[in-house]
């Protein structure tokens, strides 16, 4: 453990921005599956959403790279879009 106060306080911080970083990863890879389950299109999109946004403030906050999140939500949108769309009768 640190000695200085300086260091104690860094330590406490660095466990608190870990834990945060961890949810918004966990939520990303839990909200994945959950688009990856789901049949109904019009569901998928609205979790796509979500998946967007989440990868956009992973990526400002610095918790995933521009590049990998762009890579991801790619081949997200390319799942959705190779599912065939319902014909309107």
């Amino acid at each position: 453990m640190a000695n200085i106060k300086s260091s104690k306080k860094s330590a406490k911080k660095d466990l608190k921005k870990r834990a945060m970083n961890k949810a918004i990863k966990t939520r990303i890879k839990n909200l994945t599956k959950k688009f990856l389950e789901e049949k109904d299109i019009e569901k998928k999109k609205t979790i796509l959403s979500k998946l967007y946004s989440y990868y956009d403030k992973a990526v400002k906050k610095n918790i995933t790279k521009k590049n990998t999140a762009a890579r991801k939500k790619s081949a997200l949108t390319k799942l959705i879009n190779q599912q065939p769309q319902p014909q309107a009768k």
